[in-house]
């Protein structure tokens, strides 16, 4: 499926003078960009996508993971971060509003933590 203009606007103007769009990572995939340290994917689909996006940047190996979403998306985003173990910032597209998913911990029995 070909690329909406809106997203390709989104990831040039997160991109900046020194990111990377369209990175490929392991497994055939491509992360929207990449700059030093970050590794950010921009995704506006349903919670499935979103989960693929979280997965994407698990895969990235950056210390800073940042999942780029519409507003009203945010809560399912942090939901699929938890949900696939990664940690990092969910943030709107015009970056007003953000919010750190902290990575799970385990207990003492061996089972995670919310």
């Amino acid at each position: 499926m070909t690329e909406k203009s809106t997203h390709k606007r989104v990831k040039s103007r997160i991109a900046g003078k020194t990111g990377r769009q369209e990175v490929p990572i392991k497994g055939g995939r491509r992360l929207d960009v990449m700059t030093k340290h970050k590794a950010i994917e921009i995704e506006r689909g349903g919670s499935s996508q979103l989960e693929k996006a979280a997965h994407r940047l698990k895969a990235s190996r950056k210390s800073q993971k940042v999942l780029v979403v519409p507003l009203k998306s945010m809560s399912k985003a942090r939901q699929a971060m938890r949900k696939v173990g990664v940690s990092g910032t969910v943030r709107n597209i015009s970056g007003t509003k953000r919010s750190y998913v902290p990575k799970a911990t385990r207990s003492s029995d061996g089972k995670r933590r919310k």
